[in-house]
């Protein structure tokens, strides 16, 4: 968390998130979630055994829908019931009979009185006006990964009743991902437009060229920072090029039929079919790079094997391969964003504080709407435990309140 968010991360926070992660998967497990090894995305077989990588390994049965009890199919031991409606704004004084959600409910607004509010809708990612404002110029042309819904209302809540602001505003977690996809995320499709096998290929732009270092880490390290610079491209998009040697090392995700694939039997006929590209300098690209990959290093896909390239302007680090096996295969991809990374500032309860780093009694925060964890990157999988360690925090807190 320090290295990947360049030492910005809140010490406290990380703390919490980390120290309590293993405690609040058992507790999720008893609550009636399954988890299972990730083969095949976080290790591969080499040698007959499975080498785990980049400090994640188990995942949810059923994906991110298995987390929610207001899913089709919540966990077995979910004893709660809910329902689920706009809210428009909340209120929260010292007094706690004061404390209220408006929602609106068939273009009637209602009030809900209650002892605490917790927050936990996500960042503004699907707010093109803010990514524009925050993020900067070009944002509003990315891709959103999930709903259409994370507008940012529940920050926009919460700094209209003096919550404070914190974190990495003009930051957030974007990918490689479907170059045709969707303006919003497809539940038939799920998560399968992301591209993420790129460690074992190579990326080229609009110009015909490679523009980053496919192998400068883990794919947990990089994916979710090289949607900016997909987006950073000429014409927003980027072809990912494989050859026959590490087609076995693809994820699932390269098999799904919502896809944008070319294919050839020559590099030539390859750079004709790349839509948008220079074909002349694609070729030379493709020629340039062969020649600069170290053959005297052994490729292992589960550890940074060190086989390189030398002399190039921009250099691969690990995992390099000559792409001389057809038939060859190229991927468009653009940028998907995830989640913002700015958001709300809390205390280790949990807690909203004010501009004055005072708590806003009985108004807490979980999840992507908080701000002060995530900076420039992000390792694989912390958002959902982030999620995860401070939405039982927040949970606990509101719970506590409620009974004072």
């Amino acid at each position: 968390m320090a290295r990947v968010t360049q030492h910005r991360a809140d010490p406290d926070l990380v703390e919490l998130m980390v120290t309590r992660s293993f405690d609040t998967l058992c507790w999720m497990r008893d609550k009636g979630v399954r988890f299972i090894p990730i083969y095949g995305r976080q290790a591969f077989k080499i040698d007959g055994k499975f080498k785990f990588w980049g400090g994640l390994t188990v995942e949810s049965v059923g994906g991110g829908p298995a987390w929610s009890i207001c899913s089709p199919r919540p966990p077995a031991n979910a004893a709660l019931s809910c329902a689920i409606r706009p809210a428009r704004s909340i209120c929260c004084t010292t007094a706690p009979a004061s404390r209220a959600v408006r929602v609106r409910s068939n273009e009637q607004v209602s009030e809900l009185r209650c002892k605490s509010v917790v927050l936990a809708c996500g960042g503004f990612e699907a707010n093109p006006e803010w990514r524009t404002r925050y993020l900067g110029p070009g944002w509003d042309l990315a891709k959103v990964r999930g709903s259409r819904f994370n507008g940012g209302d529940g920050i926009r809540m919460a700094l209209s009743i003096g919550a404070s602001p914190r974190g990495n505003w003009s930051g957030c977690h974007a990918v490689g991902w479907e170059m045709n996809a969707p303006e919003f995320g497809d539940l038939a499709v799920g998560d399968q437009f992301q591209k993420h096998s790129y460690p074992f290929a190579i990326m080229v732009n609009a110009t015909g060229k490679r523009f980053v270092d496919e192998g400068a880490d883990f794919r947990n390290y990089t994916y979710a920072k090289y949607g900016r610079v997909i987006l950073e491209q000429p014409g927003q998009f980027a072809w990912q090029i494989f050859d026959q040697k590490v087609k076995h090392l693809q994820r699932d995700e390269y098999r799904i039929r919502q896809i944008t694939k070319v294919t050839a039997d020559t590099i030539e006929e390859l750079s004709k079919k790349l839509d948008g590209v220079d074909a002349g300098q694609f070729v030379k690209t493709i020629a340039e790079y062969n020649a600069a990959v170290r053959q005297d290093v052994p490729f292992n896909p589960n550890v940074k094997d060190g086989r390189r390239t030398d002399g190039l302007a921009v250099n691969k680090s690990n995992w390099a391969n000559t792409i001389d096996q057809p038939p060859y295969e190229a991927y468009g991809v653009t940028c998907g964003i995830t989640f913002t990374f700015g958001g709300l500032r809390i205390n280790n309860d949990a807690e909203v504080l004010n501009t004055d780093y005072e708590p806003i009694r009985g108004l807490y925060a979980a999840g992507e709407l908080v701000g002060g964890i995530f900076y420039f990157n992000y390792p694989g999988g912390s958002g959902l435990i982030s999620g995860a360690v401070f939405g039982k925090i927040a949970g606990t807190s509101a719970g506590r309140a409620r009974k004072n």
